[in-house]
């Protein structure tokens, strides 16, 4: 049993979409990197979220298979955080581009990902029908990350694994990349993280910088990012994409034992 959440819907879109019509979502996908699509696309769907987010939490059929094919796509064409935050100062007015400051639901312009020579996809209909197989019984939530951490969706059921990839401390990264942040997101999951990880049914992994967390007796495991903002650099050098880190509860298995 399988659950995922995310605070907005286009996670249950794309879901739900990808589960009952991946043919049309891969259509949607299926397009050439182009920053000027990427900025209008982009607008646009922010422009349909309200909307879009009240059918899909009231009508159990509802999907909508453009905005989870387009929303796919800007996201491996967007630099980093921020895709379809709904922040920014460029806002549609009139079928224009128009830079309004901070009032309203804008979007940030963005360079397309230019890191390498692409991350198209080969077979691509063939890749959406089989995760719209692998996803259909993974129950998708929208909401606070704390509503489905309590004992009933987890260690009431067993033996759970839990993966924690909160927006980094706003001390680690800008903080006006999410819509709704307080900044305190990746404090909130640490505290939780340590006061459940002792439980042997718990075994649970939490992402974040190397210096973000202090986890005693708990494991850690250093990887490097590729793509996004870590393959961008500064005169040359980005050292943010060398601080990525996975921190394991105490009942974790390693590789070495045979299982993760």
């Amino acid at each position: 049993v399988e659950t995922a959440n995310d605070l907005n819907c286009y996670l249950a879109n794309f879901w739900r979409a990808t589960g009952k019509d991946p043919e049309a979502v891969a259509e949607f996908a299926d397009w050439p990197v182009n920053e000027a699509d990427l900025s209008a696309r982009h607008l646009w769907l922010v422009g349909k979220r309200e909307e879009f987010t009240s059918r899909l939490q009231a009508d159990p059929d509802y999907f909508d298979a453009k905005i989870a094919g387009w929303w796919c796509w800007g996201l491996c064409c967007w630099i980093g955080s921020g895709w379809c935050s709904g922040k920014g100062p460029w806002q549609n007015v009139d079928g224009q581009l128009v830079h309004l400051g901070n009032a309203g639901q804008g979007v940030n312009r963005q360079r397309v990902h230019l890191g390498d020579a692409g991350q198209g996809e080969q077979g691509l209909h063939e890749w959406f029908a089989a995760l719209g197989e692998r996803l259909a019984r993974v129950r998708v939530c929208c909401g606070d990350w704390k509503r489905v951490c309590g004992p009933t969706p987890t260690v009431k059921r067993g033996l759970t694994g839990v993966v924690l990839d909160p927006p980094y401390s706003t001390d680690e990264r800008d903080g006006d990349l999410y819509s709704k942040d307080s900044g305190t997101v990746a404090a909130e999951c640490r505290e939780w993280a340590l006061s459940v990880g002792d439980d042997p049914r718990m075994r649970i992994v939490l992402c974040g910088y190397d210096t973000e967390h202090e986890m005693p007796g708990w494991s850690r495991e250093a990887w490097t990012a590729r793509g996004g903002y870590g393959s961008q650099s500064v005169d040359g050098e980005n050292e943010n994409k060398y601080r990525e880190t996975l921190w394991f509860s105490p009942h974790c298995l390693s590789a070495k034992q045979g299982r993760l």
